[in-house]
């Protein structure tokens, strides 16, 4: 197997960020999330630069719904990257972080008037998804006395190579505004007495592991933006969304780099804007991209059992990583004890939660699995802990952050007191 940058084998151990996940593991227990610091920033780094030498005016959002630690968050505000949001909690995350309104979008197809609310109070462009939202926002925006300034998310009915659950930009998606419509939708809003329409903005998918349907998405957008301009609208940012894929199965799947990205869409982008007589701001949402490959779950084998396959049993099942159920998605996964050892059986590894599914990786040759061994989950850093729960009564794991020499928690484990921390006893029910 072909490991992802960051990652290395010493000693029989593997190492991540040049830490031993074995000695991680004793020091902070297990299951754990440990995320290399550096990597997120040079995967920053590399977005930017693939981008910036073909275009001099872009600006990176990093999609915060892929994982949302503050941490993360400070890291990347610190390379001056931005944020696409999705929630009220995510636009608190990101400001926390230290991340300049200017450079965040509030985007989602369901906002409440309390999220609209805030992201004028804050000062954050919204992404209307509908001409409802835009008319709830107008009045917000009256209401504080302020002007916001806005994008519509556009559907433009691409079919892409990805999980049908995660193309959101199909033509039956519930996201954006279909593209037959959206001069309409700009129409409306320039008649609006509180928000200045300001860009344009559109999503097609996630996990997309080729770089040509970016580039229909961008000759979609740059001709949207050419009838927008004889509008009368000004557009400052034109945002492409996020969506390049990594490689989850390492040495078998074929997946783009952002140079690649760049190299196909970029002079698309460019040409469609100097057609259309306008020098707007290139705007991408990468998540999964900067984050993914930066991050391990480290699990404890339980126990090994033979049945209709060779089950290793360990601490973390889908509570901590849902992709596995709910995409099928393929997690490669690595003994990280026996890193060097060649493989020996064929093992299913299965997680502690009461349901059938709950399988993390099946049928992988490993080395001879035994209980208290380490398996490493690679490729973890995107929709891992933050699609996480406490199902079944677990509580969370802890999340470690290396960078360097330095080894620190970036969020502790939580206790079985955390599962009932929110709860309240109804009076009726007395007692303390």
């Amino acid at each position: 197997m072909n490991l992802p940058p960051g990652l290395s084998v010493k000693g029989g151990h593997l190492h991540i960020g040049g830490h031993d996940t074995v000695a991680l593991a004793a020091k902070f227990g297990t299951p754990l999330y440990v995320t290399d610091e550096d990597r997120v920033r040079a995967r920053y780094r590399e977005v930017y630069g693939a981008l910036s030498s073909r275009y001099d005016r872009v600006r990176v959002l990093y999609a915060a719904k892929a994982n949302g630690n503050p941490a993360i968050l400070r890291a990347l505000a610190g390379e001056g990257a931005g944020a696409d949001v999705f929630s009220a909690g995510e636009l608190e995350l990101a400001l926390g972080a230290g991340m300049d309104p200017d450079r965040l979008l509030f985007n989602g197809s369901s906002k409440s008037p309390a999220d609209l609310a805030l992201a004028v109070e804050k000062g954050v462009r919204v992404s209307v998804d509908c001409l409802d939202e835009l008319r709830e926002l107008d009045r917000v925006a009256g209401d504080a006395g302020k002007r916001p300034e806005i994008s519509f998310r556009v559907n433009p009915a691409l079919e892409v190579p990805t999980h049908p659950k995660i193309a959101t930009g199909l033509r039956t998606s519930k996201f954006g505004i279909p593209a037959g419509d959206i001069l309409g939708a700009y129409r409306a809003a320039l008649a609006c007495e509180h928000v200045t329409p300001a860009g344009i903005h559109c999503h097609i998918g996630s996990q997309i592991l080729e770089v040509e349907p970016f580039a229909r998405a961008a000759r979609v957008m740059t001709d949207l933006a050419a009838g927008l301009t004889d509008l009368g609208v000004k557009l400052r940012f034109i945002d492409l969304g996020g969506g390049l894929g990594i490689p989850y199965r390492h040495g078998a799947d074929a997946a783009p780099s952002f140079q690649d990205y760049a190299a196909a869409v970029v002079p698309v982008f460019s040409a469609g804007v100097k057609e259309a007589g306008i020098a707007p701001e290139l705007w991408v949402e990468p998540g999964r991209y900067l984050v993914a490959d930066s991050t391990v779950l480290l699990a404890r084998v339980n126990s090994v059992k033979e049945a209709h396959r060779r089950f290793a049993n360990v601490d973390a099942g889908f509570n901590l990583l849902v992709r596995p159920v709910m995409y099928g998605s393929h997690h490669d996964v690595v003994v990280a004890n026996k890193a060097d050892r060649p493989p020996a059986h064929r093992y299913t590894i299965a997680g502690p939660i009461c349901e059938t599914g709950d399988l993390l990786a099946e049928d992988r040759d490993l080395p001879q699995v035994a209980a208290g061994d380490l398996v490493a989950v690679l490729d973890t850093g995107a929709y891992g802990f933050a699609m996480s729960s406490q199902y079944n009564g677990r509580p969370r794991c802890a999340e470690v952050l290396v960078r360097g020499p330095d080894a620190a928690p970036m969020r502790r484990a939580e206790t079985t007191g955390d599962l009932t921390a929110a709860t309240e006893r109804p009076p009726w029910q007395g007692g303390r």
